[in-house]
């Protein structure tokens, strides 16, 4: 072994990590040294261990971006020094029992007749020589625990544990105050991660004598909430997870009695942790942290009660964590002012935004707990929060205010005291003048005006519904002018935050309005009600489309009282919206008016015999519906994909909460001609492409066929009820997934054999077969046929099945949406047999009028997939027999000398597979003869050269030949 060390000694001292080969030589040497020094005695490698620590000094591998290298160096130094230090186990180490369960009870029992008490052995080797090379060890162990990877940094602690061991306890003593000197603000985050490591280390070995814990205890508290901000994200997810891991070792290396003058602060900073922290796994780490304490040491408060609550995959949910679990342990004294405590210096200035609503939310919740204080210490915080320079703060701050106000309005409400019980004349005036001076400071403007302009809209909202006396006051003009100009100004709001800016804005209209606008106004108010109103109409036609959506919600949102005497010009003001031909692309705005309108109809009811202008009666009823089923026919497409499904979506959900109001109110309204409509519509959207929106469509129409029941009204006049209740019972609709084709196409086929769906349905279906998404297409294709197969033997079935069809194709004769998927289907119906019982008649109508649709179809058509499609569409009519088939070879014909060289080529592929299927097409005299031509005939070369072999085929079949048409002459 001595040969190889000096060996491995030249070596090391040759090897360069700059290199690939020197990274190769050096990671192997190291793993040789560290495996020698580990495993190898100990009189044997001392004479080495001080050179092989100076080639390592000198081989600069900290410097080294190789993990690995600085690993090993690190598992090197450890075990260098555990060589240069006796192998012995401390004396003055802390114990704690034992690890037997049986002697531990055995312990017990007796502890409960005499107290514990830790007593110091006396180290009899206490002043033997410390070699000077350790301390050069502990000092690159330190270094270590500042690496930037995790892999070095968690070798280094355990370094630190097992070195500390072997040291007498004067010197262990000093390494402890220097892990502890990396908890400095100063330091890196790895710092303190390595520092917890090290920590924890330490005190699982013993090492970390009661007396150190009044100078730890604090530096872990820091760590548990430790996270520092970079960039657009923030480091210190892995330091609050080693802290929670120190907590964790504690529990396990302490007496109770030397943890007892901690418990309060270590058990509401891991509570903290648990439900608050912003990562998952520092939550679950605090989580199992607790449970140790609770287990181990039995003196956290309500331990049991906060475990049964708050366990490991409870607090896997943040938004449950901090909204319910939180609430529950506040519920227990101890905790609940250091939990607001936090709130208020931690998370309401959080980065994330999503943090700062959450903690703003969960402060609604915590204050109700303790009331008192939240009056007196958390509300002067948070006003004078709102003024801080910091975006953050001053964002989480507004938001907070208004919760707090109104939970503790809520609170004063429900204990039937007063409101200046808890919200006094400095608070209120506060309150108040939090919007003025954010205008006054300009803090609207910017990407930071996106922020307090929701912030301060929830803020008006919140305080509106707590009834603040502000009725009369200026500030309702301030808070009017910050939410028109919210929705003016949305367009210039970044797309990521505007819807959430947008619901906030009409959110807080429709309270403010309700609460600081009367029923019974003066003079002077309904002159400003109808100023007001006449605005946000005027505004419906910006050419801006998100402030038509900004206004249109928030007409929506206005109460009853503002719209009585305005109801037919805000209903003719949205639906100007939905039907503008000129702004086709305008979606979100039709979308957002058709809310708007089923809204307002929520908002003023019903009544047959009332007056327009103020309900919904007999005499606008119709137009109300006709604007839904209009923009069910949305079908916009842009870069974005088929944005009118977000119209049609809407559209659906609207005609549902119309048509259970009438129902529920006044059902006559509900007219049969009206309820056609509407099932149809919704049928044909049900069986459409789309998974999600079929889905929505399914279960709006399931939700009007079954709505009959103890506490829903009854929908009149819906088509073929009874076979309908019969197709799909109530029971069986709760389990079927209508997203999945495989479940929602079988059963939607079945509507093609009721006469009043099937042209919707078939429509529908026609999308969907002819379609692109390979789910969807093999699961309608084969439910089609299923149906299809099910009435061959009914002639009549066939007959108005066809006719229908027929009908479909005219009706959407170049709609391109419907035509091309609609040629693809019937390419699979003539293909499957479909139409089999008409080949038995000459010159059957069906194939006459289907030849002269598809003729009519593709003329003078230049798009290729439209093409391709009538070309297996004229393929599959070549089975009908009379002169229609000649037409259809002549179509063929015609396209073989087409423009477009890959359709000559695919109509030529096409006729030699129909030839090859329908064998009396030709006669067999010239089958072949035909067939030689198709295939050995270049068909994309010219078209004089392509035109004579076409030709020749026309002879062959006995179709005349085309005749060119001369161009006109130019004058």
């Amino acid at each position: 072994m001595a040969d190889f060390l000096d060996w491995s000694l030249c070596t090391l001292a040759r090897s360069s990590f700059q290199t690939i080969e020197g990274v190769i030589t050096m990671d192997g040497m190291l793993q040789a040294l560290a495996q020698i020094f580990k495993h190898g005695k100990r009189e044997d490698c001392l004479p080495y261990a001080a050179t092989v620590l100076k080639c390592l000094d000198s081989c600069r591998i900290p410097d080294s971006n190789h993990t690995l290298l600085r690993k090993l160096r690190v598992k090197l130094v450890q075990r260098l020094g555990l060589t240069f230090l006796k192998p012995r186990v401390a004396k003055w180490r802390y114990q704690r029992g034992c690890r037997s369960l049986a002697a531990n009870l055995q312990a017990y029992t007796q502890s409960q007749r005499e107290p514990p008490m830790h007593t110091k052995t006396p180290d009899s080797e206490e002043g033997y020589d410390v070699p000077e090379e350790v301390e050069n060890v502990i000092e690159q162990l330190l270094v270590g625990l500042k690496d930037k990877d995790t892999v070095v940094r968690w070798s280094a602690a355990k370094g630190i544990g097992r070195v500390a061991g072997r040291l007498p306890q004067e010197l262990a003593d000093d390494v402890v105050g220097s892990v502890l000197d990396c908890f400095s603000f100063q330091e890196t985050d790895n710092a303190w991660h390595g520092g917890c490591l090290a920590l924890a280390e330490l005190g699982r070995r013993g090492l970390l004598l009661p007396p150190r814990l009044p100078d730890v205890v604090p530096v872990i508290l820091k760590a548990l909430t430790y996270e520092e901000k970079r960039g657009a994200c923030s480091v210190g997810d892995n330091v609050r997870d080693a802290a929670c891991y120190v907590c964790w070792a504690f529990a396990r290396a302490y007496e109770p009695q030397e943890l007892t003058p901690f418990v309060a602060k270590i058990s509401s900073a891991l509570v903290i942790a648990t439900v608050f922290d912003r990562n998952v796994n520092c939550r679950r780490a605090a989580s199992a942290a607790f449970q140790e304490n609770v287990g181990r040491q039995g003196t956290f408060p309500h331990g049991i009660d906060i475990l049964t609550t708050a366990d490991y995959f409870a607090v896997g949910n943040r938004s449950n964590c901090f909204l319910v679990i939180s609430m529950f342990i506040a519920g227990f004294p101890e905790y609940t002012q250091p939990m607001l405590d936090h709130l208020l210096t931690m998370k309401i200035s959080h980065w994330d935004g999503v943090i700062r609503e959450l903690s703003a939310k969960a402060l609604h919740n915590l204050v109700q707990r303790a009331p008192v204080y939240s009056t007196a210490q958390v509300f002067p915080r948070l006003l004078s929060m709102t003024q801080s320079p910091d975006l953050h703060t001053r964002h989480g701050a507004v938001l907070a205010c208004a919760e707090v106000a109104h939970s503790l309005y809520t609170l004063a409400v429900q204990e039937d005291r007063p409101v200046e019980d808890y919200l006094d004349r400095m608070t209120v005036q506060g309150l108040k003048q939090i919007h003025q001076q954010l205008y006054d400071r300009q803090l609207y403007r910017g990407l930071g005006g996106e922020l307090m302009r929701q912030a301060v809209c929830v803020l008006i909202e919140k305080l509106s519904l707590s009834k603040m006396p502000f009725k009369g006051d200026t500030v309702i003009d301030g808070w009017l002018w910050l939410i028109s100009d919210t929705l003016r100004n949305l367009h210039h709001i970044s797309s990521h935050s505007r819807q959430q800016i947008k619901e906030a804005a009409v959110s807080a209209l429709a309270a403010l309005c309700n609460e600081y606008y009367t029923e019974e106004p003066g003079e002077a108010d309904a002159a400003a009600q109808g100023e007001l109103v006449g605005k946000y109409l005027a505004e419906l036609q910006s050419p801006e489309e998100m402030t038509r959506c900004g206004f249109a919600m928030a007409l929506g949102a206005l109460p009853g009282f503002l719209l009585r005497g305005r109801l037919q010009q805000v209903l003719a003001g949205l639906r100007a919206i939905t039907l503008s031909s000129e702004d086709v692309s305008f979606v979100e705005s039709r979308r957002d008016a058709l809310k708007a309108i089923s809204r307002v109809c929520q908002t003023v009811g019903v009544r047959a015999d009332g007056r327009p202008d103020e309900v919904v009666c007999r005499e606008n009823v119709a137009q109300i519906y006709c604007t839904m089923l209009n923009c069910l026919r949305d079908y916009t497409t842009d870069s974005r994909g088929d944005v009118g499904a977000w119209v049609r979506e809407a559209a659906m959900t609207s005609l549902l909460d119309l048509t259970l109001l009438l129902g529920r109110d006044q059902p006559e309204l509900i007219e049969a001609p009206i309820c056609h409509g509407v099932m149809c519509c919704l049928a044909q959207q049900a069986s459409e492409k789309i998974d999600h929106f079929r889905a929505h469509a399914a279960q709006v129409f399931m939700t009007l066929l079954h709505s009959a029941g103890p506490a829903g009204p009854t929908v009149p006049h819906v088509p073929h009820r009874g076979e309908l209740e019969k197709l799909f019972p109530r029971s069986d609709m709760a389990f079927v997934n209508w997203t999945a084709p495989s479940q929602a196409f079988p059963r939607i086929t079945q509507l093609l054999g009721l006469p009043a769906y099937r042209y919707h349905v078939l429509l529908g279906l026609a999308v969907s077969v002819g379609g692109l998404t390979e789910s969807t297409v093999r699961h309608s294709t084969q439910s089609l046929f299923v149906y299809m197969k099910g009435i061959q033997g009914d002639p009549q079935a066939l007959g108005s099945f066809s006719e229908t069809l027929l009908q479909l194709f005219e009706d959407n004769l170049l709609n391109d949406r419907v035509s091309v998927p609609l040629l693809k289907m019937l390419d699979q119906m003539l293909a499957n047999g479909c139409f089999d019982i008409f080949t038995t008649e000459e010159d059957h109508p069906f194939c006459v009028k289907l030849l002269a649709l598809c003729k009519a179809e593709i003329s003078k058509s230049k798009d290729v997939q439209k093409l391709r499609s009538s070309i297996a569409v004229f393929c599959g009519m070549a089975q009908f027999p009379g002169s229609v088939r000649k037409k259809v070879l002549l179509q063929l014909l015609l396209l073989l000398c087409h423009p477009f060289p890959v359709i000559r080529k695919t109509t030529a592929g096409q006729v030699y597979e129909m030839l090859l299927t329908y064998s009396d097409v030709v006669g067999a005299d010239v089958l072949d003869e035909v067939m030689a031509v198709l295939s050995d005939t270049a068909w994309d070369t010219e078209l004089p050269l392509v035109r004579v072999q076409r030709n020749r085929l026309c002879d062959l079949l006995g179709v005349p030949r085309p005749q060119l048409v001369p161009k006109p002459v130019a004058p």
